[in-house]
């Protein structure tokens, strides 16, 4: 296919750093070893993406984070008439923000849990709170459960609020849901097999995402066909009540009455040797090569953005 020169983003200058630069470069050896002309680049600056405009024919985003996930990166790309993979502009800075992406769903009447918005011209009201316990303390603009707490009192709310501010100034508190974890990966307008996450931990946090040796991905994931079905064509309605494009994938918690939560979108997800979408992929009978060459193509047959 004629995708001449590719510009893989990486890197960035988000919280998330790390594991973008290690999503970059596997996907840069997965073109490579397809023999695509591709080229993998840490972009921190309008300047860096001003030199991949004049340089390079498209871009695969492998970006994480702030900046490169928000739709910063998506409108500048846009502005300069690169192609690029995954989510447009708009879509892109409402699924990096957890707050405005809940709303939405609420708004098109899909399920997510209950939650309390704490910013500065909202601060927390510990009398007025009114959640149960557990409940989940998260930045609303970071990814990769970075400065989430799961929190069991009053007393260790505030704490943890203190904390999530440390890294954003407004926080969700959300309401958590005692169940089971799944993810549900969507490439081209198809859901992908649906992933049950297992940790021993007290939820699937930084550590347990990237570090840990004692997670459980499991896929086939376990439930009933029609379940599954069901439940996958939330995913897509999530997906596209937010407007994403291309590839993404969506979190979401199953409770013990078995009623699906949706939990987050994420634009352009990791691809890295611990990472979901390429997970279900596999479980599809498509490579990692196969999987990175798809989300590329999206770039031939149209303008994004």
């Amino acid at each position: 296919m004629p995708f001449g020169k590719v510009a893989v983003l990486m890197g960035g200058k988000a919280a998330e750093r790390e594991i973008s630069l290690k999503s970059g470069k596997a996907v840069t050896e997965a073109l490579k070893s397809q023999g695509i002309d591709a080229y993998g680049l840490d972009v921190k600056s309008i300047d860096d993406l001003q030199a991949v405009a004049r340089e390079y024919d498209r871009a695969f985003i492998a970006l994480h984070g702030r900046w490169g996930e928000d739709g910063v990166v998506q409108a500048v790309l846009d502005d300069l008439d690169v192609p690029f993979t995954g989510s447009p502009m708009a879509s892109s800075a409402i699924a990096m923000d957890k707050l405005r992406t809940k709303w939405m769903w609420l708004g098109a009447g899909l399920p997510t849990p209950k939650f309390v918005r704490v910013s500065e011209s909202m601060p927390l009201d510990l009398q007025a709170f009114d959640l149960d316990f557990p409940v989940i303390v998260k930045p609303c603009h970071e990814g990769s459960s970075i400065g989430m707490r799961k929190v069991y009192s009053l007393e260790a709310l505030q704490e943890a609020v203190a904390y999530a501010q440390e890294f954003d100034h407004e926080i969700l508190i959300e309401q958590w849901i005692t169940g089971r974890e799944y993810t549900g990966g969507v490439l081209n307008g198809e859901a992908l097999p649906l992933i049950r996450l297992q940790t021993p931990r007290d939820f699937y946090d930084y550590e347990a995402k990237y570090r840990a040796n004692d997670t459980q991905y499991i896929c086939p994931c376990g439930l009933e066909p029609e379940t599954e079905l069901a439940i996958q064509k939330l995913v897509l309605q999530a997906f596209d009540v937010i407007g994403a494009r291309g590839w993404g994938r969506v979190d979401l918690m199953l409770d013990e009455q078995g009623q699906p939560w949706l939990i987050e979108l994420n634009s352009v997800p990791g691809m890295t040797d611990h990472s979901l979408v390429p997970m279900a992929a596999r479980a599809r009978g498509m490579s990692f090569e196969a999987l990175v060459r798809e989300i590329l193509l999206t770039t031939l047959s149209e303008k994004d953005g």
